[in-house]
């Protein structure tokens, strides 16, 4: 059963957050991730607003999990740390 990242990030500095940029797109393959929507046009009718939205596919929710927690994707995250404000929820697909 497919499972999905929702992300929300708000760049504070864009800068640092190409380090981010730079590592990440390789591990998500990795992990057979599929990107759904990433930036574009939003809405934000209730919580807190963020500037951009991004949900990826994975093949269920143990391979998100793997991915998240991957030594690589933790140095991705590392350099994301302190260049953006950031939440994410795992979810599984129906």
């Amino acid at each position: 059963m497919p499972a999905y990242w929702i992300a929300h990030v708000t760049v504070t500095d864009p800068a640092r957050y190409k380090g981010y940029q730079s590592l990440a797109p390789e591990v998500f393959a990795r992990f057979g991730a599929r990107f759904l929507a990433r930036g574009g046009a939003s809405d934000c009718p209730e919580g807190a607003e963020f500037d951009r939205h991004v949900v990826i596919e994975f093949p269920d929710l143990a391979t998100a999990r793997a991915c998240y927690t991957s030594p690589e994707y933790q140095a991705a995250k590392a350099q994301r740390d302190g260049a953006a404000e950031v939440m994410i929820t795992m979810v599984e697909g129906l």
